[in-house]
């Protein structure tokens, strides 16, 4: 990408200091000037100058007053040239460990069509020894070319391995990985599972919510504790080099809680994290009970480098494979994108109502902030039903709960939210990758409200925008991409791959988009006194980017790329000469 002319000089010499004669009385570390600083404060203002001392914002202002008060002996004073300077970015939703470990040993491919598919098959079956399982990473078929949910016949490519494709809560395998797991016509379905048939009653391959049922599964490639903690660190990194400054972790376990301590112990975390732990609903109520009161942290446990958010669930399956629980059903269409063979399927509830009120009464008395993974309307109605109960005995709006996705909402869902305090948590890029589908799919009047932000915002709620990133390393082509910069261009356009605009009326601005991915999500992660917006007194973290987020053309958005990260005025990342 060539650099606008007024950005080269900056960019070469991106921290020599342009020193003037020193004023004694102050003594700010780094000071930035000569650029456009767009706070994210209160009133949106927009300044020209910065100064940084131990790792704070100590003062915002015009060129000459930042200089004249703060420049000292020692303080190193970088000319911007122009450039814009945004507060660092928040992405609320990632899956790093799993992204990092999915192409650590090893690029993939982009998963868009059937033929890409079968290409992977053909060149892991060349190098893996027979009788040994295929794993195609995942993807969704609202992201396949020809949507359509794949079947045994596709993955049967392979004769004479095993082959799971992968699609979250759905799975699907092939002929010979049926047999050897013994799953045939009368295989009874697990609990809260179904292994769909096809007309003739024989097993289709699509398993959904029951992948336990396949033998022989290895569950992470046989990956040691210091791979995971290398590739860990490293898809951390990736993400500072996008211009996030913090994340929010969508699912953490026992394992990785232990890996970002270890990294965070070696200082070597590359960036803030707020961990969501996550727990399976699915396991007996008394074991959820003793387990959750045993806890010994809960939400807002740690500091600004680490610290745990919010209490998890998953309410529901997913919008891209036919799982997300709606309010009413998938209809014909479901049948060719999710390979349903009941028109009147309504998608997997994973929960009774009456156990998710109780698991997270036990979390929200134990002090947790309680959230869900709710895609489907339905699911989206189960969860705000259990916290209007809670609500009755003590007000929910304090603990800053959230819907995680809550891809289909209505106008009354809305309205509860306001009413009970809910926030949203969002992944605007869904909206280029997966309506061509969905619209065929859901229809127009649920596509109405298919991730509303004006809405949400008119509404009064705040929303926090994030990614679901979960695999691959490229910021633009991983599943989920984790470029903040493709999400803001996404929630301002709603245009989506095929360039139809989905919903106009849902369109937000740019400072509302850039609200989403800084102070917004800050508030969602009860960190909005410290970060998410450069103003006196908070941590200097920051992004100084090519281009004028505000004014450049719409489409240069998303093309928007970062020169230089700094956290606590340090300088993280500087964009290579050659990229």
């Amino acid at each position: 990408m060539t650099l606008p002319a007024s950005l080269r000089p900056w960019a070469a010499c991106l921290l020599f200091a342009s020193l003037a004669s020193p004023v004694l009385a102050a003594n700010s570390d780094v000071i930035l000037h000569n650029g456009k600083i767009v706070t994210v404060d209160a009133k949106f203002s927009v300044q020209s100058a910065i100064a940084i001392r131990d790792g704070h914002i100590a003062m915002l202002g015009s060129d000459a007053a930042v200089l004249a008060a703060e420049r000292g002996p020692k303080t190193v004073v970088t000319d911007l040239h122009g450039a814009t300077v945004l507060p660092g970015l928040f992405d609320s939703h990632v899956h790093p460990l799993g992204a990092g470990l999915s192409e650590f040993r090893g690029k993939l491919p982009v998963f868009d069509t059937y033929d890409t598919i079968r290409k992977y098959i053909r060149a892991k079956a060349a190098t893996t020894p027979k009788g040994q399982w295929i794993i195609v990473p995942r993807t969704f078929p609202t992201r396949l070319d020809e949507l359509r949910m794949p079947t045994r016949e596709l993955l049967d490519e392979a004769k004479e391995h095993p082959v799971m494709f992968d699609a979250s809560y759905v799975v699907i395998v092939n002929s010979l990985g049926l047999k050897i797991s013994g799953i045939t016509r009368n295989t009874p379905n697990p609990p809260m599972g179904e292994i769909v048939h096809d007309r003739n009653g024989e097993p289709n391959g699509i398993i959904k919510n029951a992948q336990q049922l396949l033998k022989g599964l290895k569950e992470d490639e046989g990956f040691s504790l210091d791979e995971k903690r290398r590739a860990l660190e490293d898809m951390l990194r990736r993400y500072v080099e996008a211009g996030l400054t913090s994340i929010g972790d969508g699912a953490v376990y026992a394992e990785e809680i232990g890996l970002y301590r270890d990294l965070k112990a070696a200082h070597r975390l590359p960036l803030r994290v707020t961990m969501t732990a996550r727990y399976d609903a699915g396991r007996p109520l008394e074991d959820l009970r003793r387990d959750i009161q045993a806890l010994p942290y809960k939400t807002n446990d740690g500091d600004d480098w680490l610290r745990f958010g919010a209490f998890k669930v998953n309410v529901d399956g997913g919008m891209t494979i036919g799982t997300a629980f709606q309010r009413q059903p998938y209809g014909e269409f479901g049948a060719q994108l999710y390979g349903k063979t009941n028109p009147d399927d309504r998608g997997q509830l994973f929960e009774t109502a009456e156990k998710l009120l109780e698991i997270f009464r036990v979390a929200r008395d134990k002090g947790w902030t309680l959230s869900a993974h709710c895609q489907g309307g339905g699911a989206i109605d189960n969860f705000l039903g259990a916290l209007d109960a809670l609500d009755k005995i003590k007000p929910i709006a304090p603990t800053r709960s959230h819907l995680i996705h809550a891809s289909f909402q209505n106008p009354h869902a809305i309205a509860e939210m306001k009413r009970l305090g809910v926030l949203a948590d969002v992944q605007p890029a869904w909206l280029y990758f997966d309506t061509p589908g969905l619209q065929k799919t859901m229809g127009a009047e649920a596509m109405k409200y298919f991730f509303p932000l004006r809405s949400y915002i008119n509404a009064g709620i705040i929303v926090a925008g994030g990614s679901d990133h979960m695999i691959g390393h490229d910021k633009n082509s991983a599943v989920n991409p984790y470029n903040p910069f493709q999400g803001m261009w996404n929630a301002v356009t709603r245009r989506n791959i095929r360039g139809e605009v989905i919903h106009p009326e849902q369109c937000v601005t740019r400072e509302e988009a850039l609200r989403m991915y800084t102070i917004w999500a800050a508030y969602r992660h009860f960190a909005e006194k410290t970060r998410g917006s450069l103003e006196t007194g908070k941590l200097a973290d920051l992004v100084v980017i090519d281009r004028d987020y505000l004014k450049c053309p719409v489409d240069g958005i998303r093309q928007i790329e970062p020169m230089q990260v700094m956290i606590e005025g340090r300088t993280v990342y500087t964009r290579p000469a050659h990229k």
